[in-house]
C-alpha cells in the first residue's frame, strides 16, 4: 500500500507542487504564531526544498534558485538562530540549493527509469507484431483503444498507464507460438487451436518475474485478457467481476482491434459490423458497462 502510494505521487509532480507551497506556507504561520519558539522548525524549510526539488525538477535553474531564495529568506527572517548577515544567508542558500538540486536529479532519474521501462515494454511487444505483418501495430492500437476507454471512465493516471503497459505486453506470450500455427492461412485444428490458448500462460510466465508487474495489475492483463464475462473464455474460465478490471478493458480493446484489422485469414471487418458485434457480445463476451462506455467513444466522435 505505502509502495502504490509512492508510486502515485512520484506519477503526479503536482502533489510536490501543491506539497511545496502548502508547506512552505504552513512554516512561516507556524514561525509566526511561535516566533523563534523552537529552532528545530528550520527542519521544515528543509522539507520545503525537497518537495521544491521533486516538484519542478523539470524547471529551469534559474526557477529553482528564485524559490530556494524565497525558502531561504523566510527561514532567515522568521529563525533568529543566528547573527543576521549575508554570510550567513549565502551558506544557507547554497545549502537549500545543493538541496533542491539533489532532490531534482534523483527526481529526474526517477522518471528517465520510468521511461526507459516503456520504451522497452514498447520495443518488445514491436517485435512480437514483427513476426506478423498482418497485425503489426496491434499492440499498440490496443494500448491506444484501452486507454482511451480508461480515460473515459475517469481512471487514474496511474490506472492508464498501468494499462497502456498491459495492453503492449498482452499477446506477448506469442512468442511461444510456432510461426507454422501462428500464420496458419487456413482453420486452425483442434490442437493447434489449444496452443493458440495457451499464449496468456506463457506471456504470464514470461513476464512474471518482474517485481512491479505483480503488484500493478500488467500481469493480470496479460494472463486473463482473453476470459469472458459469461465464463467460457480462458485460460481459468472466471467470469464476470472476477476478471480483472484492466483485463476486461483490453478484452474489449484487443477484440475492437483484431476485427478492424487485415488478418492472414480475411481482410478487415468495416466499422459499422465491427461496432454491432461488440455491441451483440455485451454481457457474454465482453462487460456491459466497459461495452458502453466503449461505444460511446464513437458516439463523442460523431
Amino acid at each position: 500500500m505505502m509502495n502504490q502510494l509512492s508510486n502515485r505521487w512520484f506519477d503526479n509532480p503536482s502533489y510536490f507542487r501543491y506539497g511545496f507551497f502548502l508547506l512552505l506556507i504552513f512554516s512561516v504561520i507556524l514561525n509566526c504564531i511561535i516566533p523563534n519558539g523552537d529552532d528545530h522548525f528550520y527542519i521544515l524549510y528543509i522539507f520545503c526544498v525537497i518537495f521544491l526539488g521533486i516538484g519542478f525538477y523539470n524547471k529551469p535553474a534559474w526557477f529553482l534558485i528564485f524559490l530556494t531564495v524565497l525558502v531561504v529568506s523566510f527561514r532567515y527572517l522568521l529563525i533568529l538562530d543566528e547573527e543576521l548577515n549575508v554570510v550567513v544567508f549565502c551558506i544557507h542558500l547554497c545549502t537549500y540549493f545543493l538541496i533542491t538540486l539533489i532532490s531534482s536529479r534523483l527526481m529526474r532519474l526517477v522518471q528517465k527509469v520510468k521511461a526507459d521501462n516503456l520504451e522497452l515494454t514498447t520495443a518488445l511487444a514491436n517485435a512480437l507484431d514483427s513476426r506478423d505483418t498482418y497485425t503489426l501495430h496491434h499492440s499498440e492500437n490496443v494500448a491506444k483503444y484501452a486507454v482511451q476507454i480508461a480515460e473515459k471512465m475517469k481512471l487514474s493516471k496511474e490506472s492508464c498507464a498501468i494499462i497502456r503497459k498491459g495492453a503492449l505486453l498482452h499477446d506477448i506470450g506469442k512468442i511461444g507460438i510456432p510461426e507454422h500455427i501462428l500464420l496458419k492461412n487456413d482453420k486452425l485444428l483442434h490442437h493447434e487451436y489449444e496452443i493458440i490458448k495457451s499464449h496468456p500462460s506463457v506471456g504470464y510466465n514470461i513476464i512474471k518475474h518482474v517485481t512491479d508487474f505483480h503488484k500493478n495489475g500488467v500481469l493480470d492483463i496479460v494472463l486473463y485478457h482473453h476470459e469472458r464475462f459469461d465464463g467460457t473464455g480462458y485460460p481459468k474460465g472466471i467470469a464476470g467481476h472476477q476478471i480483472p478490471l484492466f483485463a476486461r478493458i483490453v478484452a474489449v480493446a484487443d477484440a475492437f482491434d483484431a476485427m478492424t484489422s487485415k488478418r492472414v485469414y480475411r481482410d478487415e471487418l468495416n466499422l459499422t459490423y465491427t461496432l454491432n458485434e461488440i455491441r451483440k457480445n455485451k454481457g457474454t463476451q465482453f462487460d456491459p458497462e466497459i461495452v458502453d462506455v466503449f461505444l460511446s467513444l464513437f458516439e463523442d466522435k460523431k
